[in-house]
């Protein structure tokens, strides 16, 4: 069989190679489809549960104020941060410089982090106008340690990976566990979330002037458990994507200065 022109830098590939990668490249595709649509919903249901159900968004240290916490969260920490790791899943930044889709990958977090920081201080503000204590809960202390690991690890990632000065050992040594540690935040983002829905409505539903407790299960609980639910399944595609060998991005024989530029994440 007559072989291809180079593709991508890698000569002699078959036909039959080529069709396998272009089923493939459709069906992750697919999944990323779902995951953007998984994502979507789950910003729509969490603005729809603060603004319908909670009263809607302030920044006065009312639960108003709080409402921007579980929409800055989700919207950060878990949609923005979950896209941000796939960067360098999608087929076509395979092809593009390391540098640039690194800068996307990069800001996206960035963006994730800074959202995740304003939901911070929204819930802090929100506590210490009600004289209601910090950090006493599970949900608390998953969520907290999720942004401050977050914090070290774009701190850290971009120091190895984008700084031209750091030493080609280190940022081999450093690589898996950046990897690591990106996957264990997304997992830590998710068990905090699903934890504060859970304690948003055992608070609010089971309060002394609720007119419906949580076990009678109101439209606001089902709105919210199905929230919970498409949030795990939106963890569930990303891991998906970057778990599979087959959608990781190829190593590509690079100089010196291609090296220097490697994946900030999930990369073998």
């Amino acid at each position: 069989m007559r072989n291809l022109r180079p593709i991508g830098g890698c000569a002699g590939r078959s036909i039959n190679f080529i069709r396998t990668k272009m089923k493939s490249c459709h069906v992750f595709y697919l999944i990323y489809t779902l995951s953007l649509l998984l994502g979507l919903i789950c910003m729509i249901i969490v603005t729809t549960w603060s603004k319908v159900y909670r009263g809607g968004f302030a920044w006065d240290g009312s639960a108003k104020m709080f409402n921007w916490h579980p929409v800055c969260m989700v919207t950060g920490l878990v949609v923005l941060y979950g896209n941000a790791i796939l960067v360098y899943r999608l087929p076509f930044t395979q092809s593009r410089s390391k540098l640039l889709v690194k800068l996307v990958h990069a800001t996206l977090n960035l963006g994730a982090f800074s959202l995740a920081i304003i939901g911070l201080v929204a819930a802090f503000g929100f506590h210490n106008k009600m004289h209601i204590p910090n950090l006493y809960s599970m949900h608390s202390w998953v969520g907290f340690a999720a942004i401050i690991l977050f914090g070290f690890q774009w701190l850290l990632g971009f120091l190895t990976f984008l700084l031209p000065c750091t030493p080609l050992w280190l940022r081999a040594a450093y690589k898996d566990l950046h990897a690591f540690f990106g996957l264990c935040i997304l997992v830590m983002a998710i068990v905090a979330s699903l934890s504060g829905i859970n304690e948003k409505l055992i608070f609010v539903l089971n309060a002394p002037n609720s007119t419906s407790p949580y076990k009678n299960l109101p439209p606001e609980a089902c709105l919210a458990n199905v929230l919970g639910v498409i949030l795990l399944c939106f963890s569930m595609t990303v891991a998906w994507m970057l778990l599979k060998r087959d959608w990781q991005r190829p190593n590509a024989r690079e100089s010196v200065l291609g090296d220097a530029t490697e994946p900030l994440l999930t990369e073998d």
